[in-house]
């Protein structure tokens, strides 16, 4: 019975060692956070639970003077408008690349700019399990030759881009 036992676990352990590991997830090497503040679009993401029935879904980034960024995410839902205010730390030498947001005490989840246009047009914010992705822009559509080529991008990092849907801008 025993070695019955021993033979489960080392199966099992060996199992997990049969999934395919994603490489680490790199991201931009530094972004101007003067330059990142302001009003982001959602273009697409990753379906989340707390976005389920957004439509008109934006973040807004603003300056604290703190030791923090900010953050005001609203969408429309059936019948309400929904806002939610959270607070996103920088992490330390990340170039201000990686982020904490937290939106309830003393959750936080990793915020990481993966891709990020020199003119601070687009952006693409995902983190290393790849269980979450948002590609925003300045504007609530994105030309579809870029939308493509970010798709292609955050594919070949390792993001299962056939779960991403893409964001209703279809609000007054």
């Amino acid at each position: 019975m025993r070695i019955k036992n021993l033979t489960v676990i080392v199966m099992s352990f060996a199992m997990l060692g049969c999934h395919a590991h994603n490489p680490p997830l790199e991201t931009v090497p530094e972004v101007d956070l003067k330059k990142y503040i302001g009003v982001w679009y959602e273009i697409a993401a990753f379906p989340q639970s707390f976005e389920k029935g957004c439509r008109c879904t934006t973040a807004e980034y603003q300056l604290t003077g703190k030791n923090y960024v900010k953050v005001i995410n609203k969408c429309q839902k059936p019948g309400k408008f929904s806002k939610a205010e959270g607070k996103a730390f920088i992490v330390p030498n990340s170039g201000n690349a990686k982020l904490k947001v937290q939106f309830f005490w003393p959750f936080r989840g990793d915020y990481w700019i993966i891709e990020l246009d020199k003119d601070y047009q687009w952006a693409v914010v995902g983190e290393a399990s790849r269980k979450y992705l948002w590609i925003l822009a300045r504007n609530p559509f994105l030309d579809e030759t870029v939308y493509k080529n970010l798709l292609k991008r955050v594919s070949d990092k390792g993001f299962d881009i056939s779960k991403i849907q893409i964001t209703k801008h279809d609000c007054n």
